[in-house]
């Protein structure tokens, strides 16, 4: 084998850094956007953020970054007067004035100087209000129940290992193996707990929850506590028929019963406590109807405006007064700026477009709903707009679209389809998901519709589909089978 050196000629796409970065704009959600920018405002000092009321301002200045001289070009102002040129030069030397600054403090003034004194107060983060949580709310009644030191130890190791629901998933083996405390005090202990509000915590299943708020309800013996003994399974699957004849009672004494297990017994105690914080959706475009046709309008509102500092903008037209180091900083410093800036437009660009596609396609869902929602591919909206299928879904990805009939994520719009009808055309799954939702909410409690007769239902509305789609989409719709939907009549 000989080596040897060969020429070869070939083309290659180079990921550019402004590239990488107009790539890794347009997949931010509108927070991890607001977030990157702030970060961009923190470390390079040649950005600032820009106001509503200086806005005009920049127009009139010019400052927009394509209008900004090129780091490495000579312009005409460089050749500004040597005073100014010195006084440039001075300002990034000494910077700010010090000594004036100190020398005020000790005129007599009083500048609001914080004083400490003998006192210790709490820190900002410890007056701030926070809900009690599960754990807080039992450890309190544990140390007011018992004096017992085994028995308070033995408390606070079962309620650590408490889940969310107020479950004790371990066993007390387990508990005893990890603490060293003997079983005997944590069977006692979890006796205690037992009884503390809410009322079933510290069960170890589910039958065990509703039995402890059985006794504490002083329904022992009744035809409640049977049921929950032996029949829950039946209940769960509303067979009230089977239980009746069983216990030898009315199917009414059954059903009577049930309603009190099902709305005045809580299956999850710690429900309560588990924190809840509500999620807000921002959309990012706005679709909003001018007369008989839709526009398209991007929301910007809480997006920082960035622009060119004057300072540096300045500065870079007079480099003579700067030395190197000085001066390849902020050329450096204005280069990741003005990609920043172009990035976001290029970004506000290509989401502008996608959405005006997406809104050509779906015209007939923004007029009439769901029912009439398209199917739609990547590949669709891409074509339509010339760019790249993984474009569009980076465009698409965490993004929220405001529309008459509702706030969307973008890629809702892009659904598969099934044939309906003679003509061939193709309706969308969520289209037929939303029938399935329609018939079960309308069905017969007492004659719920089967996956087969859904299946005959949609066939007849010209929707080909398969008995096991019904069932993928019902339990994606978090609908229970018919022998758990069915109720007596």
């Amino acid at each position: 084998m000989e080596a040897r050196l060969e020429l070869k000629l070939s083309q290659k796409l180079i990921m550019t850094p402004q590239l990488q970065q107009a790539i890794k704009l347009l997949q931010l959600s509108r927070l991890e956007l607001v977030q990157s920018i702030a970060q961009e405002l923190i470390e390079n000092p040649v950005l600032e953020e820009m106001s509503t009321e200086n806005a005009d301002e920049d127009v009139a200045e010019g400052a927009s970054a394509s209008e900004l001289p090129a780091p490495q070009e000579q312009t005409a102002e460089s050749a500004a007067e040597p005073e100014q040129a010195q006084e440039l030069k001075s300002d990034l030397e000494v910077g700010p004035q010090w000594d004036e600054y100190l020398n005020e403090l000790g005129d007599g003034r009083d500048y609001g100087n914080f004083e400490a004194d003998d006192k210790e107060l709490p820190s900002y983060d410890q007056t701030l209000t926070r809900l009690p949580t599960l754990n807080d709310h039992l450890i309190w009644q544990l140390h007011l129940s018992t004096s017992d030191p085994a028995q308070a130890k033995g408390g606070e190791w079962i309620i650590g290992n408490l889940d969310e629901d107020g479950y004790l998933r371990s066993t007390l083996d387990e508990v005893a193996q990890q603490s060293g405390i003997a079983v005997p005090d944590l069977e006692r202990a979890l006796v205690l707990i037992q009884s503390f509000d809410p009322m079933g915590v510290g069960a170890r299943d589910l039958r065990e929850c509703l039995l402890i708020q059985v006794k504490q309800l002083d329904l022992q013996g009744t035809l409640v506590e049977k049921i929950i003994e032996g029949y829950l399974p039946d209940l769960e699957k509303r067979k009230y028929l089977n239980i009746a004849k069983t216990l030898a009672v009315t199917p009414q004494e059954v059903m009577e019963a049930a309603e009190i297990i099902i709305h005045e017994l809580e299956p999850k105690p710690g429900r309560p406590y588990i924190a809840s914080d509500t999620n807000y959706v921002v959309p990012d475009v706005y679709v909003i109807k001018v007369e008989d046709r839709y526009e398209v309008q991007l929301n910007d509102e809480g997006l920082p405006r960035v622009r060119i500092n004057s300072y540096y903008r300045k500065l870079l037209s007079q480099k003579d007064s700067i030395d190197k180091v000085t001066k390849e900083y902020v050329e450096e410093r204005l280069r990741s700026a003005q990609w920043l800036i172009k990035g976001m437009e290029q970004r506000n660009k290509t989401i502008y477009k996608v959405a005006e596609s997406i809104v050509k396609f779906q015209l007939e869902f923004l007029e009439k709903g769901i029912a009439q929602l398209k199917p739609m591919v990547l590949k669709d909206v891409a074509e339509d707009i010339g760019m790249h299928e993984s474009t569009i879904s980076r465009v698409t990805t965490n993004k929220y679209m405001h529309t008459s009939q509702g706030i969307f994520p973008m890629k809702y719009f892009f659904t598969t389809g099934f044939a309906a009808g003679s003509t061939g055309a193709e309706i969308s799954s969520l289209t037929v998901k939303d029938s399935i939702q329609r018939m079960i909410k309308e069905e017969d409690p007492a004659a719920p519709l089967k996956d087969q007769q859904i299946v005959d239902a949609l066939k007849g509305q010209g929707i080909d589909i398969a008995r096991r789609t019904v069932a993928k989409y019902r339990e994606e719709l978090r609908i229970p089978p018919t022998s758990v939907r069915k109720r007596m009549g």
